[in-house]
């Protein structure tokens, strides 16, 4: 994975790359959480969302590494 790549001129870090995509993965299922009806069962949603992402791109992160 590259440490930074050039957007336009600009160098961004690699990483952003991957937090897009679990970004993207994260508003996926967030949309079928909600439809289904899954945060009743969920205390705080907007905790638990950003708890999720955190879980996704972490492990994410772990498996390419």
């Amino acid at each position: 994975m590259p440490y930074e790549f050039s957007l336009g001129g600009a160098l961004l870090p690699g990483v952003l790359l991957w937090f897009s995509l679990m970004l993207g993965v994260l508003w996926g299922l967030d949309a079928v959480a909600g439809r289904y009806g899954l945060y009743r069962y969920v205390w705080h949603p907007p905790l638990f969302r950003i708890a999720l992402f955190i879980c996704l791109f972490c492990g994410f992160g772990l498996l390419l590494f």
